[in-house]
């Protein structure tokens, strides 16, 4: 259940600041890659790797060099920034590569721990497994409670309390405080035409049954 927060958070996150055609787009860049790539990381798949992030100035804001403990998520699916999502497609096991991700694509105009907002991220990354993950969560489909094919301002309040009350103890003041903000949120990023319903279309997060992606 939280993982299904945490992705609604992503979108969030990275639709905080509107995409323009003229905004920067990502750099891939492959420092390193085996001769013999047995597998490529789809959409879907798990990868598990070490990671290296600097902001522009050169600092480090978080290495799982340092922790020694690498780090897994599920490609694809809104768990991570959307520069990771797109700059891993199709990374081999035992590749490298250097990831530089405009704000648009990382956190957009939000600030987060470190990480001042509006910054360019450069991430170094190496893979270290690819592994076949499980069936994204429809997140769009959990949400439209009345199969209409849009979003109502009741259908996502009423999911957002849902993850709010799984994530904070009862109670808590920071559930309703975010409830409110999340909600507002939500609407300013995703609704689009501004009719009061976030279709598919618009959507941004996990919106596909497996068996369509």
């Amino acid at each position: 259940m939280f993982v299904k927060l945490i992705s609604l958070l992503t979108i969030l996150s990275v639709t905080l600041t509107f995409v323009q055609s003229t905004e920067p787009e990502l750099e891939i860049h492959n420092t390193f890659k085996p001769e013999d790539c047995k597998r490529k990381a789809k959409v879907t798949d798990i990868l598990t790797l070490h990671y290296k992030g600097t902001l522009e100035n050169g600092e480090v804001f978080d290495s799982s060099y340092d922790r020694n403990e690498p780090f897994s998520f599920q490609l694809g699916i809104g768990q991570v920034i959307r520069g990771w999502d797109k700059g891993l497609v199709d990374i081999c096991e035992g590749e490298k590569r250097k990831l530089v991700i405009p704000p648009n694509l990382a956190y957009g105009d939000a600030a987060h721990d470190k990480i001042p907002a509006k910054s360019t991220l450069t991430f170094e990354v190496e893979c270290i497994k690819v592994e076949d993950g499980p069936n994204p969560i429809n997140v769009f489909k959990e949400i439209d409670e009345d199969k209409d094919g849009k979003l109502s301002r009741h259908e996502v309040g009423e999911f957002l309390k849902k993850q709010l009350a799984q994530a904070y103890q009862p109670g808590s003041e920071n559930n309703v405080e975010d409830y409110g903000s999340m909600l507002e949120e939500v609407f300013k990023h995703e609704d689009k035409d501004n009719d009061g319903y976030i279709t598919r279309e618009e959507f941004s997060g996990p919106k596909y049954d497996h068996d369509e992606l």
